[in-house]
């Protein structure tokens, strides 16, 4: 028989280091799929859970869900130069207002009523004074008085703030008129 050779033990040590690697390589990805197919089953679970809980709410509660909204329909009014209830006379606004409305239906109709709302629009400023407009509040009511002005020929009525809230005709939940936006406010 010959004499072993230096290089014959250091081959089994070799192929032994080999193994060690193959295996901790297996059980590596043997851990990371198993943790990623359990966390795929969690999701799935928990996603049953939730649209079994959103069947079995009543009805009452509000769960159903809704119909997206339409989104509203802007219909800007040119902008208006108007001088302010001042001491002297002096002050004068510069306002750009946005409509912002229901639908297109409900832009047509107060297209047919410009000029009348227009008019009511520079009444309503004009009677204000610059202190007003200035403070955010002033706005707010400005806008809520236009909001009133340009429903008013359309039908609707919309109730002076802490006024019952009464219905009219057409009560003002059906209002089409949604909010008045300011583009512009210049006080000079």
């Amino acid at each position: 028989m010959p004499p072993p050779s230096p290089a014959a033990p250091a081959a089994p040590a070799k192929s032994k280091k080999r193994l060690v690697i193959v295996l901790v390589v297996v059980l590596v990805l043997l851990v990371a799929g198993g943790g990623a197919a359990a966390w795929f089953m969690y999701q799935r679970a928990n996603a049953a859970l939730e649209d079994d809980a959103d069947a079995a709410a009543p009805a009452h509660k509000g769960k159903a869900k809704a119909e997206p909204a339409a989104p509203p329909t802007y219909l800007p009014l040119d902008n208006m130069v108007v001088n302010l209830a001042d001491p002297g006379g002096d002050r004068f606004a510069q306002i750009g207002i946005t409509l912002e409305l229901s639908d297109a239906k409900a832009s047509d109709q107060v297209k047919q009523y410009l000029p009348t709302i227009r008019n009511a629009i520079l009444m309503l400023i004009s009677q204000r004074s610059s202190e007003d407009l200035l403070r955010r509040e002033g706005k707010e009511a400005l806008a809520e008085d236009i909001r009133r002005e340009v429903s008013r020929p359309l039908g609707y009525a919309v109730p002076e703030k802490g006024a019952s809230t009464a219905r009219d005709g057409h009560g003002s939940a059906d209002n089409p008129v949604r909010r008045v936006l300011f583009s512009s406010f210049i006080i000079q």
